[in-house]
């Protein structure tokens, strides 16, 4: 806990600078490819990515690519994270889950949108660190669990939103099962070649809708 308040505490110092960045990165890279819900643009406007990254990478985190974070994963492209996010139309009143917590970002920003967001990380180390992180930050509708996303979350279903962020081959029956009706995932599905999917559920089917392709971290299932 004192690392992250010791680290955090440092980035503050800098925060003018990092503003002009990330109002860049939101026009730029964001705004100028087409995502319009304002309630997205503004989480994107608000979260500090620059709290999300190793200290030895601040020079490129409001940059137009995914950056590394440990332990063979990554912090998502700051378009990708607008487009899932806007996917999703995520309400006040929902309850989200994410699969893939990573060092906490994509959470962060659900968390300026929904009631409630429970996420879930099968690296113990990341799941830790993303949990402090949050803490730390102020992010407290935010619930981290280090465990297999391929089971979802029973206790806390029926979801009205689930983002997975990293890449199963197939969609996990699971996380099918824990989605309401009405509700929305978005998830990235494949092996090499991945696209990204909108599923959307109703009382009698589920539909599935490509987006763009995209590159993701394969999802890791607990042996």
């Amino acid at each position: 806990m004192l690392f992250f308040i010791i680290l955090i505490s440092a980035a503050k110092d800098a925060s003018k600078d990092y503003t002009f960045l990330r109002e860049r990165m939101v026009e730029e890279q964001i705004i100028a490819r087409g995502i319009s819900d304002s309630l997205v643009i503004d989480a994107m406007l608000t979260v500090k990515r620059h709290f999300f990254v190793p200290a030895n990478l601040m020079q490129f985190v409001y940059n137009d690519n995914p950056l590394p974070i440990g332990h063979g994963q990554t912090i998502s492209q700051p378009y990708i994270v607008a487009i899932m996010t806007e996917l999703l139309e995520v309400k006040k009143t929902h309850r989200v889950l994410e699969v893939g917590t990573g060092s906490g970002y994509q959470a962060a920003i659900l968390s300026l949108l929904a009631d409630s967001v429970f996420t879930i990380e099968i690296i113990p180390e990341l799941a830790h660190s993303a949990k402090e992180r949050l803490k730390v930050l102020g992010y407290e509708n935010v619930i981290v669990k280090a465990g297999d996303g391929y089971k979802g979350w029973k206790e806390h279903a029926p979801f009205d939103g689930i983002i997975v962020t990293c890449a199963p081959e197939e969609i996990p029956p699971l996380l099918l099962e824990q989605l309401s009706i009405r509700g929305r995932m978005v998830i990235p599905v494949g092996s090499y070649y991945q696209e990204l999917i909108l599923i959307t559920k109703d009382s009698s089917e589920i539909s599935e809708k490509s987006i763009i392709p995209v590159r993701f971290v394969p999802m890791i299932k607990k042996q």
